[in-house]
């Protein structure tokens, strides 16, 4: 589900259904329309939506190129991808719903800056990044969106797919700039490891998902990384951190 998006003299949000396998648009004027999620290709969604869109008097320009993905092509031109499986899309909606209160919980014990429990559209993870309020050491040769986004100190934790070395869907915490001695910082549960592929912690969800107390694993993982992370930069975590009563 999208924020609320302002537009002209009303607001709209867009929200996927993966019980009903459905896209909805809603208006604040009380306008609705639908698309049903079903197998079709990318260029044949991409005209739909923008045509549910037009319907409802919405004009909107998006950014075609899709970015994080091998060999991209514009979604109005994309007739190469065309697979949507019911099933797996409500399998990975339950996982996500079944995470977010964990992510959550940890983020509410932090009282500095922090991202809000959010889903990346590009690596398709959901994440949590807390920030020190130090600005980072430059980083020569990164794209204009890294820089940006690593322009401060940040510890981040989140849950993805997988990709790479990383075949199974896992979850990953990682410091930028890395403090020495990180990757060697004990943590919990046993099942979590320091990739040096990635430069993150991993714990497989699978992991998680078969553990006596799932939950408690996950934020035992959330936990002992930040905690590492943050005690080997040196953040103040007196002033960062909510005081347990």
């Amino acid at each position: 589900m999208t924020p609320l998006m302002p537009y002209r003299d009303r607001a709209f949000t867009i929200i996927f259904d993966f019980i009903a396998h459905r896209l909805m648009i809603q208006s604040s004027d009380g306008t609705t329309e639908t698309v049903p999620l079903e197998p079709r290709t990318v260029a044949d969604f991409y005209h739909l939506l923008i045509s549910a869109l037009r319907r409802m008097n919405i004009d909107v320009r998006i950014w075609t190129m899709p970015v994080e993905v091998s060999n991209p092509i514009r979604f109005e031109a994309d007739v190469t991808h065309y697979s949507y499986d019911p099933e797996m899309a409500n399998t990975l909606w339950r996982i996500l719903v079944s995470i977010k209160p964990v992510f959550e919980s940890f983020r509410s014990e932090f009282i500095g800056k922090c991202s809000p429990v959010h889903f990346f559209w590009g690596s398709f993870d959901l994440a949590v990044t807390r920030f020190s309020g130090r600005r980072a050491p430059e980083r020569p040769g990164v794209d204009a969106v890294a820089r940006e986004s690593y322009s401060h100190e940040v510890i981040s934790h989140g849950f993805w797919l997988g990709s790479g070395t990383v075949t199974e869907p896992a979850f990953y915490a990682y410091a930028a700039p890395e403090p020495a001695g990180f990757k060697d910082a004990s943590v919990h549960p046993a099942a979590a490891f320091y990739s040096t592929d990635f430069s993150d912690f991993i714990l497989p969800y699978e992991a998680v998902r078969t553990a006596k107390s799932p939950h408690e694993d996950l934020k035992a993982f959330l936990t002992s990384t930040y905690n590492a992370a943050a005690d080997l930069a040196q953040w103040n975590r007196a002033e960062l951190e909510r005081r347990k009563q």
